[in-house]
This record gives C-alpha cells, structure tokens and sequence, in this order.
C-alpha cells in the first residue's frame, strides 16, 4: 500500500499486486495533487488506473508512460478545462506510446488501457479508453461510469451476448481501444455537469480486480472501512479466486474539506 499524501475532502488509498501467476507488473497507477491551494482549487486532484500489454516489458513500459505523461500534460498544458485537458493528455500519452514502439522494435503492439479522474470540488470529470473501470458506489448502490471498449461489450451492445453472461466470457479481454493502439485514439469522457456527493466513493480498477470480484462485492469492500481497508479486502478477494492477471485498485472518499 503506497502511503498518499491528500488534502482535506477526501480520502485516498491505492493498492497494486503482481497476482498468483504473472512474474512481473504490467499494471501503473497514480494519484496527484497540485502543491499549492490555489493550484488544487483551479486544476483538482487526479487518479490514473493503467493496465499495460504488448509482452514482457512493453506493457509495463506503455502503463507507465501513460500515467506519467497524462499527470504532466494536465498540470503543464491546463487551460481552465478539465475534460478537454485530460483528452488532450490522452491524445499526447497514445503518440509517446507509438513513439516508443517505433524507436524499441522489440516493443511492438505495446498499449495500455488508461482510466483517468478529475475531482474539482465535488465535479467529476473523467478520460477513458480499455477495460479498466471506475464505478461510483452512494449508500448501497454502486453504477459503473466506464463502458469496456471490449469485443465482448461490442457483442453485449449487439444484443448477441447477454450482459450478465459477459463477465465470464472467454474473450472479454479482447480489447477494441487503446492508447498505443491505431492511428488515433478516442477516447470517452464524463458527462457533463456530473456532480458527487459527500460519502459517494469512487474506485478505479483493472480487469484483474473486477473480473473477479463482483459489483456487489465491491460495495460491501467499501462500505464502513477505510480506503485501505477497502483496496485491501478487494485484492485479497482476488488473490483468493487464483490472482491470474495483476490487480491494482485505487479508492477515493469524498468528505466536507
């Protein structure tokens, strides 16, 4: 458990595992602050989740450049903007990813998924492209914010798979957007105006952690514990159903500042 300094109005916790059968940690995530007030007031805090592929060490490198250019992009080129800001950074992380490919070969068909959050206040605003997931869970209700840019989820949309057959689906992995991935990247964004409450709780999550532990699940993981406590009942959860993929979570608590 990584040790996250915040300012008061929220609590964060982020927890990040290798699993029970991969060597290394293709996965990346990042929570940020601004150093100064003013600075936290205009541009907000930021949580990035990333899931890496593209083999041994090009999925941890495509994970890492994804949340390292994303967090600099939106501090250096923030223009008032928050939405338009992090597609920009996601626009700016998918060429640096290609770049990289192009100049290491053994890199090639690196990517990530890459899912990004903006808290200004109690305003939500986040980027998203892959199958990693945020989901906001209010009292005993939990919604899914993120759709997977899957083929299973093209197949749930088609109505040639049902949706809650698509969790178990052999080729729910397949993923159809990525940063890295084709010529240009679209991703999708929060709707506008969205707007938390105070005790709404915010998880970030790759597959290796949702493919296994259940919406249900993660509302009892989140509900009067901590965030740590939280991140640390979800990754056992999964640890014990076998642990095959890397599992990262990061949990964030809105509170009155």
């Amino acid at each position: 458990m990584k040790s996250t300094k915040v300012s008061p109005g929220i609590e964060v916790a982020n927890l990040s595992d290798v699993g029970r059968q991969r060597e290394n940690n293709e996965d990346a995530y990042l929570y940020w602050e601004p150093p100064s007030e003013q600075e936290l007031a205009r541009k907000g805090r930021l949580a990035i989740v990333a899931d890496g592929m593209g083999g041994y060490e090009g999925g941890q490198e495509a994970s890492r450049l994804a949340v390292e250019t994303v967090r600099e992009i939106y501090d250096t080129a923030f223009h008032g903007d928050p939405q338009a800001t992090l597609l920009q950074a996601f626009a700016r992380a998918h060429h640096r990813i290609q770049d990289y490919a192009e100049s290491h070969p053994g890199f090639y068909g690196m990517g990530t998924t890459c899912t990004a959050v903006v808290l200004i206040g109690f305003r939500l605003y986040f980027a998203h492209v892959g199958d990693s997931r945020l989901y906001r869970v209010r009292g005993a209700q939990i919604s899914r914010l993120t759709r997977d840019h899957s083929y299973v989820s093209r197949l749930v949309e088609s109505g040639i798979v049902r949706l809650e057959d698509a969790e178990k689906h052999p080729q729910r992995h397949i993923l159809t957007a990525a940063l890295g991935a084709g010529v240009e990247v679209v991703a999708d964004g929060a709707e506008p105006g969205a707007v938390l409450e105070e005790g709404d709780t915010l998880v970030l999550c790759t597959d290796g952690l949702w493919g296994l532990v259940s919406e249900e699940e993660i509302i009892t993981a989140v509900t009067a514990k901590s965030a740590a406590e939280s991140c640390s009942a979800m990754v056992q959860m999964a640890l014990e159903r076998g642990g095959p993929d890397n599992i990262t979570v990061q949990v964030l608590r809105l509170s009155s500042p």
